[in-house]
């Protein structure tokens, strides 16, 4: 993997980053298909709508149907039909989302799987294992992730332990093709994500994430520690703030330095008949629409806005039709990827600035 950062306009930076399956223009935004498919989407579709990358979880692939069964089928390119770059978070999440089912230690994470009861133990090296498997372009390292407020000493014990996957994880990797990011952690302390990235970054990682956001804290509190964050890992590599996808946040983190997004929200806000607009959100089940002949977006290209309008998916809805999840979850996608196009031409002309003020200002109260 090559990155390589060719502008900035502040603190926002554009680049180019080089996988074994494409180069990927950031700052970007990556669609979640957590367990091999972008919810309701075909992978044609969600090309189409301008992703270049998207992301899979190492510990659900793993439960269905087995990391092992997707090698012996080519890979998990192949399996989904995917011919872009894909990224695998490791489970670390899950270590936070799943706490009623596990049970950490410093060998690993052992789960009750959320499908069936059974076991299944997650070291830093099956966690390497299992996305050499998947054949992802860039993998994470297994982290353990804290909930926002926990105690001093339970954020320590975190990115004691985090430390020490990390280490294990790096030295399990064993791909050329496939790129292990690290992942920093720390909460909302400072001094202990200075730690932990001195740490980190002293490990060589051809890649780091800002993990344990979006976890509870309010977004003021997590712009208030990404920007410091960000500032800690090295301008040569790429910065991944995970999990965090909201456009307003999307654009504060970009102007703090971060390169890489992914999040759930444009799928599961269409599923839901919520539409993402540069003017902020629509909600398509509004009475107000029933009339409404407009497309979702007059200046969105995607299939959704070139042939519906408003009236229908609105329609679709209160019928409980599943091509409006479908439709809706396509222009979602669509916005994210025109919105990091745009950020990137921003970025470019030297007016990230001017485009960030204009673009909060007609988000502010909608989003």
């Amino acid at each position: 993997m090559h990155f390589q950062v060719h502008a900035t306009d502040g603190k926002a930076r554009l680049g180019e980053l080089h996988t074994a399956h494409g180069r990927i223009d950031t700052p970007i935004f990556m669609p979640v298909g957590t367990q091999g498919t972008i919810k309701g989407l075909t992978p044609d579709q969600v090309r189409d709508a301008g992703a270049t990358i998207i992301l899979g979880n190492a510990y659900h692939l793993a439960l269905r149907p087995g990391d092992e069964l997707i090698a012996e089928l080519g890979g998990l390119h192949r399996f989904l039909a995917w011919d872009g770059a894909i990224l695998t978070d490791s489970g670390g999440f899950q270590v936070y989302s799943l706490a009623q089912n596990r049970r950490v230690t410093d060998d690993g994470v052992t789960f009750r799987s959320h499908i069936d009861g059974a076991l299944l133990e997650l070291s830093p090296e099956r966690a390497v294992q299992i996305q050499e498997n998947l054949g992802s372009d860039i993998a994470m390292c297994l982290d353990e992730c804290p909930p926002h407020g926990a105690l001093a000493e339970e954020l320590q014990e975190a990115v004691r332990r985090t430390l020490l996957w990390a280490e294990r994880s790096r030295l399990a990797h064993r791909r050329r093709d496939q790129a292990l990011f690290a992942i920093v952690q720390g909460g909302m302390d400072l001094d202990l994500r200075a730690r932990c990235a001195e740490k980190l970054v002293e490990m060589d990682f051809p890649g780091y994430a800002l993990g344990g956001f979006s976890v509870g804290e309010t977004p003021r509190e997590m712009l208030q520690a990404v920007g410091p964050v960000a500032d800690m890992l090295p301008a040569d590599k790429p910065r991944y703030l995970m999990g965090v996808g909201r456009p307003v946040d999307i654009l504060e983190a970009v102007a703090r330095g971060v390169d890489m997004f992914d999040c759930v929200l444009p799928t599961r806000n269409g599923r839901n008949a919520s539409a993402f607009t540069a003017d902020g959100t629509l909600r398509l089940r509004n009475a107000c629409h029933k009339r409404d002949s407009r497309p979702v977006e007059s200046v969105c290209s995607c299939y959704t806005c070139r042939h519906f309008s408003r009236a229908y998916l609105h329609h679709l809805f209160l019928a409980d039709e599943m091509l409006g999840p479908t439709l809706l979850s396509l222009h979602n996608i669509a916005y994210y990827c025109r919105l990091m196009r745009e950020i990137r031409q921003a970025i470019r002309d030297k007016r990230f600035e001017e485009y960030r003020a204009v673009s909060l200002a007609r988000w502010e109260g909608t989003l």
